[in-house]
């Protein structure tokens, strides 16, 4: 049967429910990190931040924002490559699920730069939220196209560095290939239908340059990934 690609899926994902919580979703946000990290996903978005880094003249603490954060992989990467790096890092994770922002904070006692918050990121709270750099790994494709365009003009203000999105290509041989990986890596329920509503809520590259040509965007880059990703960063410098 063939995969229809042509325009972005509206079909909701388990996880959109914001109270989902228990062993299950525990489990999915593990082989969501798991697999993000074995794709090298996080070294993705790890990239887009030192793009950005290098751009800043004269380092003193920087503020990073994750959108979306799951269970906190990348914000402890992060943590990771800054210690090395002798970087000072403020780092905060944004989720809009209670259970899957304490599972976060339980998997991040060791981080005392990471803090996380519990919002929905339309909410007035986040608004105000300003920081230096905003990730937003595997989180965008979540969002209808004129809630992206908020959440990009929001990102692009509330940023004095810029931001780095890090999404998923919609492409019917990552579908077909993610059906594969899901037999091999064994994904329980809500992986597997996640996964697969996640490639189909992806993006086109001529989608991504139109956004950023809407919004004004005076320099971005994006480019195509291994693993069907987008790397697009908006530069403020």
């Amino acid at each position: 049967m063939l995969v229809d690609t042509q325009n972005r899926t509206d079909d909701p994902e388990i996880m959109d429910d914001f109270d989902l919580e228990g062993d299950e979703l525990k489990e999915a946000l593990d082989k969501i990190a798991s697999i993000n990290q074995l794709l090298g996903g996080n070294q993705l978005t790890l990239r887009g931040v030192r793009k950005l880094l290098k751009k800043v003249p004269h380092l003193g603490t920087i503020t990073i924002v994750d959108v979306g954060c799951g269970n906190g992989d990348m914000l402890r990467k992060l943590a990771d490559f800054g210690l090395s790096a002798n970087l000072n890092l403020d780092l905060i994770g944004v989720d809009a699920n209670y259970f899957t922002v304490n599972y976060a904070i339980d998997l991040s006692v060791n981080y005392p730069n990471i803090k996380y918050r519990c919002e929905d990121i339309f909410s007035k709270s986040f608004n105000e939220l300003k920081c230096d750099i905003i990730l937003c790994t595997l989180t965008l494709h979540h969002f209808k196209n004129d809630e992206i365009t908020k959440l990009l003009a929001l990102f692009n203000k509330n940023s004095s560095i810029g931001f780095v999105v890090n999404d998923l290509q919609r492409s019917s041989i990552a579908y077909r290939l993610f059906q594969g990986f899901c037999i091999v890596f064994r994904l329980n329920k809500m992986s597997r239908n996640d996964g697969l509503v996640s490639i189909l809520r992806g993006f086109k590259r001529e989608e991504l340059i139109a956004f950023s040509e809407e919004l004004r965007f005076k320099k971005f880059s994006i480019q195509w990934k291994w693993a069907f990703r987008y790397q697009w960063i908006v530069e403020k410098f």
